[in-house]
């Protein structure tokens, strides 16, 4: 009769773990212990298409093809159907769209709270993490709140006072210094060493990251140069630099110390600053930095992590055109002419042409055909020519792409706005 009583508390027991892995599964909302959000500065449908092409070839996946779900963000301000880069991005960080110009500010004044102020909230660790400036409008728009987009000074104090971020990965030393130190600050404010007296860790190069311990809470600040870091390409400038996936590899390490969650943006901005120049291989360069970065991430984050990539701003509206040989890869169609197969060209950027030197370049009808229209000859001189002459490339109307996988990350499919980002994450936190 004992074993009896024993074997039916056995099922008892066993139909009520049952019963509670069942309830945990379907009813109890689970969180992802990691959230990172990849922001690649102009990552568009083009872009992501000729990075492919660049990589391998035209069939070769990218880590970011490897992400489980895909959405097209609709893109525009609260001003303007081309968001700037601070608009753009701060539509992103807050969910919400404002005007040009404004970096976490509503279009009617107002502060707006934003990702890694939430997650702080939440009880998770924050990191940031950027390839270029941390005042670069678009890793400023998850920390500041200002009108005045380009006022570097400011967005380093406002990073410095009030953001208590745990992790800080960068460049731009030179706005958190003042000029008697070989800085650009005119208030003298060391900022720096308000850091250091606020019990962050400092590092400067490389080897001073990888010797941060994993043993404690991280508070650190790093700083790699005194501007942007250097392109993949440069390889005398990259010597003491960390790479952008170090930078996350590095910061995923130290964030896991927490039991309640993290979470790490990753702002890959030296995609814009080639696109700008009208630089292609160095954009596509800079790109494939990216999905490495995002390799990294899914290999040191594990499967209880989300993670996400989405572009900001189309900029300098680059294209592939013609016919590529099907294993074409790397540098060897760029700079090629229509006229001997694959074309490389851009929008508009110091590449192109002012309007009275394209109105000396139009070419003659031919006799043969007399109602054909005048055709635009291509500038001889130049590799990847630019349609429209702009000192620095500019924004470009365009849908960007959105990538992701993990707990959340299912609602990325279909065509959203961009602010949806937010939303997503928010409801993760």
């Amino acid at each position: 009769m004992k074993w009896r009583n024993q074997l039916l508390a056995l099922c008892c027991l066993l139909v009520f773990l049952a019963l509670g892995v069942l309830y945990f599964e379907n009813w109890v909302v689970q969180k992802p212990f990691g959230i990172i959000l990849f922001v690649g500065e102009g990552l568009d449908p083009a872009r992501l298409a000729i990075a492919r092409i660049y990589a391998a070839d035209a069939a070769t996946p990218l880590n970011l093809d490897s992400l489980s779900y895909t959405a097209l963000l609709k893109n525009y301000s609260a001003d303007s159907t081309t968001p700037d880069q601070a608009a753009a991005a701060t539509a992103l960080a807050t969910g919400v769209k404002v005007k040009n110009g404004a970096i976490g500010m509503s279009a009617d004044g107002k502060s707006l709270e934003n990702l890694i102020q939430l997650a702080r909230q939440s009880g998770r660790m924050t990191a940031l993490v950027t390839d270029t400036l941390l005042t670069d409008a678009t890793a400023a728009s998850f920390y500041a709140h200002t009108t005045s987009k380009d006022d570097r000074q400011s967005l380093a104090s406002q990073l410095v006072e009030n953001a208590d971020i745990d992790v800080v990965l960068g460049g731009g030393a030179a706005d958190f210094i003042p000029a008697s130190k070989g800085g650009r600050r005119t208030d003298e404010r060391d900022l720096l060493s308000e850091l250091q007296e606020a019990g962050y860790d400092l590092v400067q190069n490389a080897e001073e990251l990888e010797e941060v311990p994993r043993w404690r809470r991280a508070k650190l600040f790093g700083l790699f140069s005194q501007a942007e870091l250097a392109f993949a390409n440069d390889d005398e400038a990259r010597t003491n630099q960390p790479t952008l996936a170090d930078m996350v590899r590095r910061s995923v390490e130290l964030l896991q110390f927490n039991r309640g969650g993290y979470l790490l943006v990753v702002h890959a901005g030296l995609m814009r600053r080639a696109a700008e120049r009208n630089d292609a291989e160095r954009t596509l360069l800079q790109t494939i930095e990216l999905d490495r970065a995002v390799a990294v991430a899914t290999e040191y984050a594990g499967p209880k992590s989300t993670i996400m990539v989405c572009g900001d701003v189309s900029v300098g509206g680059m294209n592939l055109s013609g016919f590529a040989p099907r294993d074409a890869s790397g540098a060897i169609w760029l700079g090629s002419d229509s006229a001997s197969g694959p074309s490389l060209t851009w929008a508009s950027g110091p590449k192109g042409k002012t309007p009275a030197e394209l109105a000396n370049e139009r070419a003659p009808i031919e006799p043969s055909n007399p109602n054909a229209d005048a055709a635009w000859l291509p500038p001889e001189a130049a590799l990847e020519p630019a349609v429209i002459y702009a000192a620095v490339a500019r924004e470009a109307a365009s849908d960007m792409i959105a990538l992701g996988s993990g707990l959340g990350a299912d609602a990325l499919h279909g065509t959203l706005e961009s602010t949806r980002i937010f939303d997503i994450i928010q409801d993760n936190l």
